[in-house]
């Protein structure tokens, strides 16, 4: 209890409030041209070194420690990484970040990861905590904007991961001939080929109302359709709503084509191709139920219907729905788990202990993955779906307010130095 009691003192003794007021004026000061506003600069730089020294002395076996503490994590997030010390007995030694509803937020952030956000990364990668960005968005997208926010340095350092398009390939500058692994080059051709069809017919082939009122997502592999409106509105869940019945029966004709196409009733099997795929992914997800009842196309079969070999190719794939948001067609072969798991292999990350924050089920993969081999902790948004934040709340309860993923980085920092200390 002698570390509790530190605490107790530290926080109780010492206006940490104002410390880290004054701890963010420095770090987040923006460049500016201004002699008097950087002679402002200069006296709370010191004023915060003279409080910090003040907390050194006060604490001679942990004070650099304590002093750090106080000026970057509030009285609950420090208690929070004590006890998460005393369970786990380790610190974070990887970052494992989903960015959509996540590090950003239209809803909170304008869709801008916050400048403390980025700031606490970069902290974190100068004391050598390697970076995966895991994400459903395209290479280019991410590399864009992490450069912009984080800078090419920094992304080009050899620290950092992406793992894209939800787990279909994985970028991670500075490895040499490992920089860039196309994970769905290792699949096999008859699921290729599917997807190469699906993606080929999922404009030409669209309802023009589809056409008009969504996109394709430029990815390498996973078939994305995304609203041509706001995320989140009314307009977009209606259109993604019917693009996912759309996108469930184009599925089922290309694997009935792939798979089915030489049996003795290819044109039954044909007629019923749309009813299959309806049937067989209702059966997997209720969400996508609840979407096929909602647009009247609910199939006129069961999931026993499915022959067994449609059957045994639906369950290589992944129809996901993400309510106003996207429906999309991936490789359950291809997830945000083997993408994290290639990551870390690249990366040379033996024994991981990562922090994982997400939002949607292909975080909970990463999520449940890590907690079944004692290999990190899990946080979300308050926002995220109710599978998520029920996992996350079994765990370590670290659910944190939309956009403010910087309050579970400053748990997360407490820990690191707390285990530090032993």
């Amino acid at each position: 209890m002698e570390r509790y009691d530190q605490l107790y003192r530290l926080y109780d003794e010492f206006d940490a409030e104002t410390l880290r007021a004054l701890q963010d004026f420095v770090d987040l000061f923006p460049p500016v041209d201004s002699r008097v506003t950087l002679e402002h600069w200069q006296e709370v730089g010191d004023d915060l070194a003279d409080r910090k020294a003040e907390i050194r002395a006060a604490f001679p076996a942990a004070g650099e420690t304590f002093s750090e503490l106080a000026a970057r994590a509030s009285r609950d997030q420090a208690f929070t990484a004590l006890d998460l010390h005393a369970k786990y007995d380790r610190g974070v030694n990887v970052l494992v970040l989903d960015v959509d509803e996540t590090l950003r937020s239209a809803g909170g952030t304008d869709n801008e990861i916050p400048r403390e956000t980025l700031h606490l990364l970069t902290e974190f990668h100068e004391t050598g905590t390697p970076i995966v960005v895991c994400t459903g968005q395209t290479l280019e997208n991410v590399k864009g904007f992490l450069i912009q926010g984080l800078g090419n340095e920094l992304v080009h350092s050899g620290d950092l991961s992406i793992v894209y398009e939800a787990g279909t390939g994985v970028f991670t500058p500075g490895h040499g001939a490992d920089t860039k692994r196309l994970l769905y080059d290792d699949l096999d051709d008859d699921v290729r080929t599917i997807f190469d069809t699906v993606r080929s017919r999922v404009l030409s082939d669209a309802p023009e109302e589809l056409r008009r009122g969504c996109h394709l997502q430029g990815n390498e592999f996973n078939v994305t359709l995304k609203p041509n409106f706001e995320t989140g509105s009314d307009d977009a869940r209606e259109v993604i709503d019917r693009a996912l019945v759309y996108e469930l029966d184009l599925l089922g004709d290309a694997v009935v084509e792939e798979v089915g196409g030489d049996s003795e009733d290819a044109n039954e099997s044909a007629g019923r191709a749309s009813d299959w795929a309806r049937a067989y992914y209702a059966e997997q997800d209720p969400e996508i139920r609840g979407v096929l009842e909602s647009e009247g196309a609910t199939p006129d079969c069961s999931p026993d219907d499915v022959p067994e070999p449609i059957r045994d190719t639906f369950e290589r794939i992944d129809v996901a729905y993400y309510e106003a948001d996207a429906a999309e067609i991936g490789s359950l072969e291809l997830n945000k788990v083997v993408g994290v798991e290639t990551a870390f292999e690249v990366l040379g990350i033996d024994d991981p202990f990562a922090a994982v924050l997400g939002d949607s089920k292909s975080d909970l993969r990463v999520m449940k993955w890590v907690a079944e081999n004692d290999a990190g902790i899990a946080a979300a948004p308050e926002h995220a779906s109710r599978d998520v934040l029920d996992h996350v709340i079994r765990t370590d309860e670290l659910v944190f307010d939309r956009g403010k993923a910087g309050d579970v980085f400053r748990t997360i920092f407490a820990l690191n130095r707390l285990a530090n200390l032993g």
